[in-house]
């Protein structure tokens, strides 16, 4: 165990040198949470919160990850959430049902949370806000992928009203959850790609999506914070605009089936923070040995040069084998 001091996080995301190695991960597991904390889930965000405060703390993280408030966006049933289609759900297919949508106010949430843990939170650790799902992510939910390829093409206008009612609130949860002082920084969680390339084509994501990912990072710069990005998938194709038009601080989730991490620091670490990378795959395949080896070799690689916290891929399953989680953060824990 040791003490959580979110600026060595701060100076990750800044490009910079942290005083020492530091961890980053999107989140972890009910069973993970519990065993790490002691305490148990129920499934109500305040208490699970604290939850998440002890787990994190205990493993040696400078933060923890919460939602800002319940706000959602309600769809369609999904029979089965691990393995749903990107259609199935979907309910918005024309402009009557767009405009029949309940659409939910950010308002009308309760984000009174972020203040009230303030007395649970160990001195210089600090809160990371994600929002419920990204820009693109519920916009697919709500039209399916398909349909939202069609409508593209067929009735662009309808595509574009879809995107500004999911992004301008969107952009409003981010602007009321950052405004609190136990909020260090704040993560766009938005998926856009597949294994081979993006969901849209670059221009697309540069018409649709782009422009209110742009507004969150700027709201939540005007607070001072970082901004961090999540996002899947095969994004080569649009990384600089990631970097030079969006200016996210730092992005999450890589694969080596696609670009790995290694690669990637190597390619872009000077122009933008890069956070875990430890691919999943790996993470559950792999020996606790070869973990740890290559999480070491992965400090070490970045040391000098900073910009770089140690994580997976992506986040840490319930697949994955306890062993091995704590073969990866053990090398970050030892230095």
């Amino acid at each position: 165990m040791r003490e959580p001091n979110f600026n060595n996080l701060l100076k990750v995301l800044n490009k910079e040198k942290p005083e020492r190695p530091t961890l980053f991960e999107f989140f972890l597991h009910k069973r993970l949470y519990e065993k790490l904390s002691g305490l148990k889930l129920n499934g109500n965000i305040p208490n699970d919160s604290r939850v998440y405060i002890n787990a994190y703390k205990n493993a040696g993280y400078d933060y923890t990850t919460v939602l800002g408030s319940g706000f959602s966006f309600p769809t369609g049933e999904v029979k089965q959430e691990k393995t749903r289609s990107i259609n199935e759900g979907s309910i918005i297919h024309d402009r009557e049902n767009f405009e029949k949508y309940p659409w939910p106010d950010p308002d009308s949430f309760d984000y009174s949370h972020l203040r009230d843990l303030k007395d649970d939170l160990p001195d210089d650790m600090k809160l990371i806000v994600w929002g419920p799902g990204g820009v693109l992510e519920n916009v697919i939910f709500l039209v399916g992928y398909d349909n939202l390829c069609f409508m593209i093409y067929e009735n662009p206008q309808l595509a574009e009203d879809i995107f500004e009612a999911v992004g301008t609130r969107l952009i409003r949860y981010y602007e009321l959850s950052a405004k609190y002082d136990t909020v260090g920084a704040l993560i766009s969680n938005d998926d856009w790609g597949f294994n081979t390339q993006t969901l849209l084509s670059p221009d697309d994501f540069r018409r649709y999506v782009f422009p209110w990912h742009k507004k969150i990072v700027e709201i939540i710069h005007a607070t001072e914070k970082p901004a961090i990005l999540h996002s899947c998938g095969n994004l080569i194709s649009v990384m600089d605009d990631i970097i030079d038009d969006l200016k996210y601080d730092g992005k999450h989730s890589y694969q080596d089936n696609i670009v790995p991490v290694e690669d990637e620091y190597e390619k872009l670490g000077s122009r933008i923070a890069i956070l875990g990378g430890i691919d999943l795959d790996f993470v559950c395949r792999a020996k606790p040995e070869e973990i740890k080896r290559r999480s070491k070799d992965m400090l070490k690689r970045t040391e000098k040069r900073g910009g770089y916290a140690l994580g997976t891929g992506n986040s840490v399953p319930d697949y994955v084998p306890d062993e091995n989680y704590f073969a990866m953060i053990s090398a970050a824990l030892e230095e």
